[in-house]
């Protein structure tokens, strides 16, 4: 297990990238990475396995809310999500080695690696084979995380050196096709060492969660989303020692 880096803690982190869709600036691209690490904030991204096996940056399974296209995003490869212009943006779907010469350690970066499936079971290993292979030769604060716990194992195995953590929410039927004996077993948080977790990215609306209390009093760091307006951010900081936010600027700590 590799402690999160302090960078992580001193800076509020823009969820998706510093994005505003009314100004051209779609969430996961390159132009909200960069408008993040201009602004002086750590970066969020996702990461989805294209059909070529190459790790796009990402968010949504399937291709037409912030495409146009329809299909999901696991049936193209990277060549061809490089013609699909991004709804109301001027850029296409950037690979995760895009966004890391873009970064270039300048930012704090933390990769959330999707679950494509949304079943929260075995089904890993090559997206995270070829996440831990990018970040083989990159220098600067990263981390990763998944709401998958088998994912986070699975970058421990490919990838010890690089610092993970559990996506973590109250895992709602509705949001999950887990069966509910799963379900309550994630938000309970009974894989975080199992698979070596340093931190926890929690739900900042289920931070009343006793096992957020629990790994928070053994010292392990918590961060939470998706916090939108200066009001949430206070509320949450009464537990979460940093915020994934959108949708408005908290003041940069760095």
């Amino acid at each position: 297990m590799r402690d999160l880096p302090a960078a992580f803690l001193r800076r509020p982190i823009a969820h998706r990238g510093l994005h505003d869709r009314s100004r051209r600036v779609i969430e996961n691209s390159r132009a909200a990475v960069a408008a993040a690490v201009a602004g002086g904030f750590g970066v969020e991204i996702d990461v989805q396995r294209a059909a070529c096996g190459e790790a796009m940056v990402f968010h949504d399974d399937d291709l037409p809310r912030l495409t146009g296209v329809a299909g999901a995003l696991r049936d193209r490869t990277a060549a061809e999500l490089a013609a699909i212009p991004l709804i109301d943006g001027d850029e296409t779907v950037p690979t995760l080695a895009e966004v890391l010469r873009l970064v270039a350690g300048r930012a704090p970066l933390l990769i959330e690696v999707k679950d494509q499936t949304r079943r929260l079971g075995p089904d890993v290993g090559p997206l995270e084979a070829r996440v831990a292979t990018l970040l083989a030769g990159y220098a600067g604060p990263v981390a990763v995380m998944s709401f998958n716990p088998r994912s986070v194992g699975a970058m421990a195995e490919a990838a010890p050196a690089v610092t993970r953590g559990l996506t973590s929410c109250a895992f709602a039927r509705d949001d999950w096709d887990a069966p509910l004996a799963r379900r309550e077993a994630l938000a309970d948080l009974r894989d975080f060492d199992a698979v070596g977790a340093s931190f926890i990215s929690h739900d900042h609306t289920d931070l009343g969660n006793r096992a957020v209390a629990r790994v928070k009093a053994r010292g392990v760091p918590v961060l939470t989303w998706t916090i939108r307006s200066a009001a949430q951010e206070a509320a949450a900081r009464r537990v979460a020692d940093n915020v994934t936010f959108e949708g408005y600027k908290p003041v940069s700590a760095d």
